[in-house]
């Protein structure tokens, strides 16, 4: 799978080991207590709020890493 900016988070979370790239890249995300609020949630939604503190350089980081990490699977 080919993670883009229009992946929900819930795809995300669907494989485990998303989880740590998930959390370099925005520490405390996959134990937020809100976090099931931004399960149906795309990145590029997600990013759109300051308290996620994912700036566009960050959501491209994030998506490398994820895609890196997919393609190694």
């Amino acid at each position: 799978m080919k993670y883009t900016v229009r992946t929900t988070l819930g795809e995300i979370l669907k494989v485990e080991s998303n989880k740590v790239i998930l959390e370099k890249h925005m520490p405390g995300s996959t134990n937020h207590p809100m976090l099931y609020m931004a399960v149906s949630m795309s990145l590029q939604e997600i990013s759109t709020y300051p308290e996620a503190q994912l700036s566009q350089e960050k959501l491209m980081a994030l998506l490398k890493d994820l895609n890196a990490a997919a393609e190694a699977e």
